[in-house]
C-alpha cells in the first residue's frame, strides 16, 4: 500500500478562517468565501490558479460548494463535495492531499463550511426501531464513557473539568474561536449538569463558520515563487472506520488508537515526536481517552498529565491549543480543516498569543459519529 510519503511531497501554502460563531443570518457563501479569500491572500495566489476544490460540509445540501464558488468566477476547476459527519473537513483535506501527491493536480483547495441546524442524520432514517429515545445520543454515550473511566482509572469530575478549563483558556486567546472567555475549574464544575458527570461547559457548542487550506506541490511552489519557508509538509494522511473490538474495550477509543498508530506509522514517527495534537473533544472525557489512545501517555494517566500541565501550551505536547471543539467550536464541516489551519499557524510560529514554543511536528485527528476516523501528521522542515 502506498502512503502519502511514497508520493510526491504535499505542502500547505495557504490558510484562512471565518470565525466560528453562534447561528446567525450570515449566508454560508459569505462564511466560506471569507475563509477562501484569506487563504488565497496568505498563499499569495489568485483564484484562477486553484485547480480543484474539495468542499467539506455536512448540512448545506446538494452542490453547496459549486453554488458558493461561482461567486469567485467560473474557471472550470474540479469541484467535489465531501460529507463524512464530523470528519467531513478532514476528509476533504485528505482528498486534496491525495490529488496533489498523486500528481493529478498541483494546487488544490480544501474548504469546510456549515451553518447550524441544517443537518439531517441518516441514523434517524434507517427504518429500525430504537432501543430507547437516547440510544444513539453522543451525549449519553460519552457520559457513560466518563463513568467507565471513573470506575477503571479513578477519574474524577474535576479531572474532566480540567480539559474544559484548558481549552476555554486556549480559545480565549484565539481570535477565530466561538468562545473567548477563560473559565475556572469552579465555574466549569458549577455549570449546568447535562448528563452524568458532564456539565454544560464540558460540551462543545454547535454553530457556523468556515476554514480553508490550500495545498501545493513543490513544482507549483517553485514555478509560482511561493514562500517555501511558510509551506508546511503533510507527512501522512489516513482514513479508517470502526471494527470489531475485544470484550471490555470501548469502540471509539480502539478506533482512535488504531487510526492514530497507523497515521504515526505512515509518517515515520512515534507519539513522542508530536509537539501539538488537535483532536476531537466534543465532550471533555474524549480528550483524555483519545490522547491516551494516541499514545501521549499510558492508559489511565491522562488526568495526571492534565494536572501536571503536560498538555498545556508550553507543556510537553500542546493538546488542542486552538481551544478544541469545546472552546473553538464545532460547526462540523469546517472543524477538521480548522484543526489543520491551527497546526499550520503553530508550525509557522505565527500563533500569536498561544504559540507552542519550538513546535515542529503535529497531528490532527477527527472522528465522525464514532464510525470513521481521519488522521494527518504535518511537519515543518
Amino acid at each position: 500500500m502506498n502512503t502519502l510519503r511514497d508520493l510526491r511531497p504535499v505542502r500547505v501554502v495557504g490558510i484562512g478562517m471565518h470565525r466560528y460563531q453562534f447561528a446567525s443570518h450570515t449566508p454560508y457563501v459569505t462564511l466560506g468565501l471569507t475563509a477562501l479569500r484569506a487563504a488565497l491572500a496568505d498563499a499569495g495566489l489568485a483564484w484562477p490558479q486553484i485547480e480543484a476544490a474539495m468542499i467539506g460540509t455536512a448540512g448545506l445540501g446538494m452542490a453547496a460548494g459549486r453554488i458558493m464558488l461561482r461567486h469567485m468566477g467560473g474557471t472550470g476547476l474540479e469541484v467535489m463535495q465531501v460529507e463524512n459527519a464530523s470528519a467531513s473537513g478532514s476528509s476533504a483535506f485528505r482528498m486534496a492531499c491525495l490529488l496533489v501527491g498523486s500528481g493529478q493536480r498541483d494546487i488544490v483547495l480544501a474548504l469546510g463550511v456549515d451553518k447550524h441546524g441544517f443537518s439531517h442524520r441518516a441514523v434517524d432514517k434507517d427504518g429500525l426501531p430504537r432501543l430507547s429515545p437516547t440510544d444513539h445520543s453522543p451525549l449519553v454515550e460519552f457520559a457513560l464513557l466518563a463513568r467507565l473511566w471513573r470506575d477503571r482509572h479513578g477519574l474524577t469530575p474535576a479531572d474532566m473539568a480540567r480539559v474544559a478549563v484548558k481549552n476555554h483558556g486556549n480559545a480565549a486567546r484565539n481570535p477565530f474561536a466561538q468562545f473567548r472567555k477563560p473559565r475556572s475549574l469552579e465555574q466549569v464544575l458549577a455549570s449546568a449538569p447535562v448528563a452524568g458527570d458532564l456539565t454544560a461547559l464540558q460540551c462543545c457548542p454547535r454553530g457556523e463558520g468556515a476554514a480553508a487550506v490550500i495545498v501545493a506541490s513543490d513544482a507549483a511552489i517553485a514555478r509560482l515563487g511561493l514562500d517555501r519557508r511558510r509551506a508546511i509538509r503533510v507527512l501522512a494522511s489516513t482514513a479508517s472506520s470502526e471494527a470489531d473490538v475485544p470484550p471490555g474495550a470501548f469502540g471509539m477509543a480502539e478506533m482512535v488508537r488504531h487510526s492514530g498508530l497507523e497515521t504515526l506509522r505512515q509518517a515515520g514517527i512515534d507519539a513522542a515526536a508530536l509537539d501539538i495534537v488537535e483532536l476531537h473533544d466534543a465532550f471533555s472525557i474524549e480528550e483524555i481517552v483519545y490522547a491516551e489512545a494516541l499514545g501521549l501517555c499510558p492508559p489511565g494517566e491522562g488526568a495526571a498529565r492534565l494536572r501536571d500541565g503536560a498538555w498545556e501550551i508550553g507543556g510537553r505536547c500542546a493538546v488542542n491549543p486552538s481551544g478544541g471543539l469545546i472552546g473553538m467550536g464545532h460547526p462540523i464541516g469546517p472543524t477538521g480543516i480548522g484543526q489543520v489551519a491551527e497546526i499550520v499557524r503553530q508550525l509557522r510560529g505565527e500563533a500569536e498569543g498561544r504559540q507552542q514554543p519550538g513546535a515542529r511536528t503535529a497531528m490532527a485527528h477527527m472522528i465522525g459519529l464514532g464510525a470513521v476516523a481521519v488522521g494527518h501528521v504535518l511537519q515543518r522542515d
